[in-house]
């Protein structure tokens, strides 16, 4: 949008109001020239009845004949009835000027016409046309609105708040350091690798695996192993590498190479890419990425044939096969690439193949935008000497994957319900507000420090049991694997937001207005179809 295209809104209303002005005055100007009118034939209809009184008592005093009248009397008749116009009496109502439009001028030449009108009726648009547009009382009025509603302020808590929002934080904080700990020791953890399997296997019913033939399979291996004298898999591990063997062969792609050196050259690079492994492939390879830039090289590496890594600091691009994406045009190919990668994620998040059929959980997706981190090739820590970079591998290979981050997720959504919740009641009985008033918006001052306290909370215990545990921070690998990297994540985002609001205190709130226009225009659209209706 045009930075200009408000105040030309503005100066097309302004305009308007002053042609609405104009028009106004000209009414009363035609109405005062019929009123003058009216007033003139009045007196020239008296003039008229006094005449007709006259010719009336002439008649009388007369015997009907034409020869009786003198010739005095019928001039001075012929002149009262003589209609005479002076030029310099007439009332000349003068044409408004007009500002051109129509259904085909577009809006440069509307705003031409504009500015023309503006400078025949000496407008001045260079100032706020908003200004001129409002009377006094409404300007204080918006004026009061901004300032109470639409600008930044800082918090208002009391000590009830604080500590409403530290208690939120310790139950939260305890809630992580008991039930989410380090991966592959967590209690919740646990329970979201179960939740994982089970929405990957409503993903494989959905395009095409069907369970009733792993039952007939599952049965067949049984057999098989027992007359082989052999102890069989287990009936969920069976069924693990079963369906995400099915969304393997389903969702092919040519990027999913697992060693720096594999004698198979499908699923090696070359030594291109140094401590790549079948551990950390996911992590190093930018196409196995749940976010954006994991969408973004994974239909890019599909359409070259090629496969990028992301390791210790470099980015590397290694030719593969080639690759037929499937589809008969370019949007077809695009979206044909997006479900490669989509299905690929729903196998690979799970784990692999090789680790279900072997019962391990092994290693899924990296947590959106953690692969970045191998960008971070620098530092010195522990014994080995090893990079942050080569660290956070490490952390990933322990299990610290987006199943992981669905543990760590819980108590920091827990952190954000209870004070949210407890904002609400104390605003609710303590201050007596109405319950629309007492909704916890983020952009309320007092709920967002509260969050910022909370979420404070919780990572100082999370920090303080990741420190002791790793022996004084000196095991960075265990240290990163029991820190909670949501919890930081979001208190920093609050730890932004209120330095943002305390920096700029006073300032319009630009959340805020987007909000009320958004309420604004969803009732408008809502009025509108109801009158549809109607």
């Amino acid at each position: 949008m045009n930075k200009d295209y408000l105040k030309n809104e503005g100066n097309a209303l302004k305009v308007q109001k002053h042609q609405l002005n104009q028009s106004e005055n000209k009414l009363a100007e035609i109405d005062n020239i019929l009123s003058n009118i009216q007033s003139s034939q009045e007196q020239d209809n008296l003039l008229l009845d006094n005449m007709l009184l006259d010719m009336e008592e002439l008649l009388g005093t007369t015997d009907n004949t034409v020869d009786s009248y003198s010739q005095g009397d019928i001039l001075n008749i012929e002149k009262q009835l003589e209609i005479t116009v002076d030029p310099e009496n007439l009332a000349v109502v003068e044409e408004l000027d007009k500002v051109d439009f129509d259904d085909n001028i577009s809006w440069e030449e509307y705003m031409n016409s504009i500015e023309e009108y503006s400078f025949k009726n000496n407008l001045d648009l260079t100032e706020d046309p908003f200004k001129s547009l409002m009377t006094k009382s409404q300007q204080v009025e918006l004026q009061k609105k901004i300032k109470d509603e639409f600008t930044l302020k800082n918090a208002q808590c009391d000590k009830y708040d604080y500590m409403i929002a530290g208690t939120c934080g310790v139950i939260a904080g305890l809630v992580d350091i008991l039930f989410v700990g380090a991966p592959r020791d967590s209690k919740l953890g646990d329970i979201a690798d179960g939740q994982a399997n089970k929405i990957t296997e409503k993903f494989a019913g959905f395009v095409g695996w069907k369970k009733e033939q792993v039952d007939i399979a599952y049965q067949k291996h049984i057999d098989n192993f027992q007359m082989q004298g052999k102890v069989p898999q287990s009936y969920e591990n069976f069924k693990k590498h079963n369906m995400l063997n099915f969304l393997e062969n389903k969702y092919k792609v040519n990027y999913d190479q697992v060693s720096t050196s594999h004698k198979n050259s499908k699923l090696g690079t070359g030594g291109a890419v140094e401590g790549l492994e079948a551990s950390n492939h996911h992590l190093k390879s930018l196409g196995h990425s749940p976010d954006i830039i994991g969408l973004f090289f994974s239909i890019l590496n599909q359409f070259t044939s090629t496969s990028t890594f992301i390791s210790n600091g470099q980015i590397v691009t290694i030719d593969t096969e080639n690759f037929n994406l499937e589809g008969h045009n370019f949007i077809a190919k695009i979206f044909c690439g997006f479900a490669n990668w989509f299905g690929h994620l729903m196998s690979d998040w799970a784990g692999s193949k090789t680790s279900a059929k072997k019962g391990n959980r092994g290693s899924g997706a990296p947590i959106p935008f953690y692969n970045l981190l191998q960008l971070l090739n620098v530092g010195s820590f522990g014994e080995k000497e090893e990079t942050f970079a080569q660290i956070t591998t490490k952390v990933f290979e322990k299990g610290y994957d987006s199943r992981h981050a669905m543990a760590m997720a819980i108590p920091v959504l827990i952190n954000e319900l209870l004070i949210r919740f407890m904002y609400t009641m104390k605003a609710r009985f303590y201050h007596e507000k109405e319950w629309r008033d007492c909704i916890p918006k983020g952009n309320i001052p007092e709920v967002r420090r509260m969050l910022l306290v909370g979420h404070g909370v919780l990572c100082i215990i999370d920090g303080a049991d990741a420190y002791i545990r790793s022996g004084s921070g000196a095991d960075m690998v265990t240290f990163l694997s029991r820190t909670n990297l949501l919890a930081w994540t979001r208190f920093g985002q609050l730890a932004l937001k209120e330095l943002y609001a305390w920096y700029n205190s006073g300032h319009i709130d630009v959340e805020k207005v987007d909000e009320y226009l958004d309420e604004e225009l969803k009732m408008m659209l809502k009025k509108n179809n109801y009158e549809k209706i109607t």
